[in-house]
């Protein structure tokens, strides 16, 4: 009998946790009142939920990045520590979008909990539109950037981009378009290619996403790439046809998604990270239903050296 996954943290969606060469685990998510970037760290995964809780930065009352801080990412790039998130002016939904746009702050402390962070910059991307989950990852020396965005002549919600970074507060490049939500599993209620993450192993670049509404139709996909190949070339990528990770039904986990990926302690287990609900009657507006719950478990790979996800409400 499998082992039924409980919640590593609770009311924390989209949550990144990143081990740094300092041993220490650093964690963020989107919290339930979106008003602020939180971190806590351990020394491992298993002392992060009584971590101490650090807002490192409030949004302010008014102006640019005054509404809806979602889904932060940490990330250690060219020697300082990078917070990337989006934020919106208002809550206000215009042509079936929120208003986000994608910014960071950095610190050059030691221990970022105890940082002063500089005042958040806007990442332009060319297109004055709604955007979010930013991700960052370091290949063969360069520095990229993956994140959502809608572009207007392209019918939903989101799609993937990828530019390389010079710096890592600024996009280098043109975006370059890698997916677009198409597929039926990608285009329940809404549709959406969202929440980029990036692992790579056994001589591929592996890009995880996710697609859908994010209820109980929420669920991930897979783009991947030979690491020798130029990913700044769309045909450089193969996109599965099928999601890599769904809702459980029977165990009552739904809607996993908004991944990203981390190591055990042993320095060598992939660990997938992901936010899920235990239940799908939500009341009211799902925006501000907090039960998004943070899950970790081990990935497996298979044969070819693809991972294998497994189902979200166990281990195996």
């Amino acid at each position: 009998m499998s082992e039924t996954l409980k919640p590593l943290i609770e009311q924390r969606a989209d949550p990144y946790i990143h081990k740094h060469t300092d041993g220490y685990y650093y964690f963020t998510a989107s919290v339930p009142a979106y008003d602020r970037l939180e971190l806590r760290r351990a020394p491992t995964i298993a002392e992060l939920p009584d971590a101490e809780r650090v807002a490192v930065w409030y949004k302010p009352e008014s102006g640019p990045l005054s509404e809806l801080i979602w889904a932060p990412e940490i990330h250690f790039n060219q020697g300082a520590w990078y917070i990337y998130f989006a934020a919106a002016h208002t809550r206000e939904i215009k042509d079936g979008c929120f208003q986000h746009r994608m910014y960071c702050i950095s610190t050059k402390a030691d221990n970022p909990l105890e940082g002063d962070w500089t005042e958040p910059k806007q990442i332009e991307t060319g297109m004055d539109t709604f955007c979010l989950d930013a991700t960052t990852f370091t290949h063969k020396g360069q520095l990229y950037y993956v994140w959502a965005q809608k572009q207007d002549d392209i019918p939903g919600n989101s799609n993937l981009y990828i530019a390389p970074m010079d710096t890592p507060d600024a996009i280098a490049g043109e975006p370059v378009l890698l997916t677009v939500p198409e597929l039926e599993w990608e285009t329940r209620g809404f549709l959406v290619n969202e929440g980029p993450a990036v692992l790579i192993r056994n001589g591929r670049v592996f890009l995880t996403y996710s697609g859908s509404a994010t209820d109980e139709n929420y669920c991930m996909g897979m783009l991947w790439a030979d690491e020798n190949a130029d990913l700044l070339d769309p045909k450089s990528w193969t996109k599965s046809q099928k999601p890599v990770f769904q809702s459980d039904m029977e165990n009552a986990i739904y809607g996993p998604g908004h991944n990203s990926f981390t190591v055990a302690e042993d320095g060598k287990t992939d660990m997938l990270v992901y936010h899920a609900r235990t239940y799908t009657e939500i009341e009211g507006d799902p925006l501000w239903n907090p039960d998004r719950h943070t899950f970790i478990k081990p990935i497996k790979w298979d044969s070819e050296g693809f991972p294998v996800f497994g189902k979200p409400s166990t281990v195996e």
